[in-house]
């Protein structure tokens, strides 16, 4: 709930770093922007005080000048990748981003699938553009990449791929996560444009890792840790201590690239504008933190939630046991165990004294930690929901805001004629009850205008809490780990 980042700080000085980059290149700039262009929940928890429409807004005063491509894997559309914040998968998400940029006043020019090798499940969906009216260009995989200069600067490698009509002068290449291709195609875009006698630039627009922090500072373990699916690394980019014998943060995807980026600049342009992967950045993020221990707090506790994430996925089946085991390394660089999420040792505490029994807890905007514990009439997330907002209400908690004979009726709906397992109310039946009762009951009306107030909380669950408890809480602005131990 504290403050650890100036957001109209970045918004002033970042807009002026990319505008110098932009009047650097005279024909054309690809700017890959790694990330996201809104919705950047990760920027917001680990920067408390960033905005998640931040970059959108700045974008938003040149957009008659900008045109956005936007970037899928095909292995990714193969695999059905989720993303994790959202929910859905990334194909779906492509969909989804189209219709935001576009309705903020966004030109979306086309979506390219990259990685193609053939995959039945990138033909559909290409098939399924093509209906919708959305243009589409595949890239494809190529042998030996990043490291096989001389191939994929050549007329076997980026000069196979479908070359990416565009129209305006600064084309943002985006994409719904890391590892969808996004610098490749911008690469693969500077030699066809070449190829066509169009001088292009490139910069990249990536927020993390922060290359002005240092390597293990919080926050860049935090990104490890978001990224650890890909296994992506930070370091000290050798490029930048040559060039200018000073310290800068990047990661093993943008220093394995360099070569290739090099080589393309000298093949273009005879010379290359940039001397380090670094140089290539206009990042200007790790400028506006105005308290570092803010930043520092908020950064573990995203590395312990994204640690869960992954724990959960594993019980769940997921074939991840290198991310688990990944992320447990961080913790070590972090020097944090699960115990530093208060939530988590008071969730864990309250099921130890009550017996086992699955139990929840949350931590206030104020430090105030409540508890609850399943029951044969509610779920511990239900519990917890009606234990806080009572809370917040200044509702004494021996007030049963949903009477007994209400649910009965409600469990009884739920198993024998839904067929339910499980007779215990989730969250939403405990809203919409709620509501009902607000039309008569001032004291419901009192605990649900507190819902605002969830927003930004943190909670623990002892288990892993079903798709619609999840869900409510993600609408609500709680950030929700759970153990990695399923129902029964």
């Amino acid at each position: 709930m504290k403050i650890g980042f100036d957001n109209d700080k970045y918004l002033s000085i970042q807009s002026e770093h990319i505008k110098e980059r932009i009047a650097k290149f005279k024909g054309k700039l690809y700017l890959e922007l790694g990330g996201k262009l809104f919705d950047d929940h990760h920027a917001s928890r680990v920067l408390p005080g960033f905005q998640p429409d931040s970059k959108l807004r700045m974008f938003s005063k040149i957009s008659d000048q900008i045109e956005i491509v936007i970037v899928i894997s095909a292995e990714d559309i193969e695999r059905n990748k989720v993303r994790a914040d959202l929910g859905i998968t990334y194909d779906e998400d492509v969909l989804r981003l189209r219709d935001e940029f576009i309705g903020r006043g966004f030109m979306v020019g086309s979506v390219v699938i990259t990685h193609y090798n053939g995959q039945r499940a990138a033909d559909e969906y290409r098939h399924r553009l093509e209906r919708m009216g959305i243009k589409s260009y595949v890239h494809y995989f190529i042998d030996g990449y990043p490291h096989n200069v001389a191939l994929i600067a050549s007329d076997q490698g980026f000069g196979k791929n479908d070359y990416v009509e565009t129209e305006r002068p600064l084309v943002i290449v985006t994409a719904p996560g890391p590892g969808s291709g996004k610098m490749a195609v911008c690469l693969s875009q500077l030699y066809n444009e070449h190829k066509r006698g169009v001088e292009a630039g490139y910069a990249k627009f990536e927020t993390f890792p922060v290359w002005s922090l240092p390597l293990k500072h919080p926050v860049n373990i935090a990104y490890e840790a978001a990224t650890a699916d890909l296994n992506d690394v930070n370091m000290i980019d050798p490029f930048h201590l040559e060039a200018y014998g000073k310290t800068a943060i990047n990661y093993n995807r943008d220093i394995e690239i360099f070569p290739v980026l090099n080589a393309l600049f000298e093949g273009i342009y005879g010379s290359n504008p940039y001397k380090s992967p670094t140089d290539m950045g206009v990042n200007m993020v790790g400028f506006c933190i105005c308290d570092d221990e803010v930043c520092c707090e908020a950064s573990k506790d995203e590395i312990i939630r994204r640690y869960y994430d992954a724990t959960n996925k594993y019980a769940m089946g997921a074939d991840n046991e290198a991310e688990v085991q990944k992320i447990q390394l961080l913790f070590n660089q972090a020097k944090i165990t699960t115990d530093y999420r208060k939530v988590t040792v008071a969730a864990r505490e309250r099921k130890q004294a009550n017996g086992g029994i699955p139990s929840a807890a949350i931590e206030l905007a104020d430090g105030t930690i409540i508890t609850a514990e399943s029951s044969d009439l509610l779920g511990a997330c239900a519990a917890l929901l009606l234990n806080t907002i009572k809370h917040l209400a200044g509702i004494d908690h021996d007030v049963k805001l949903i009477p007994q004979n209400m649910i009965e009726p409600i469990q009884k709906t739920k198993v024998e004629y839904l067929q339910g397992k499980n007779p215990r109310l989730h969250t939403d039946e405990v809203l919409v009850a709620l509501s009902v009762l607000s039309q008569v009951n001032d004291t419901c009306v009192k605990a649900l205008e507190k819902l605002p107030q969830l927003k930004g909380c943190q909670a623990h669950a002892t288990v892993m809490l079903s798709e619609v408890d999840r869900k409510i809480l993600k609408k609500l602005g709680v950030g929700l780990t759970c153990d990695p131990i399923r129902k029964v």
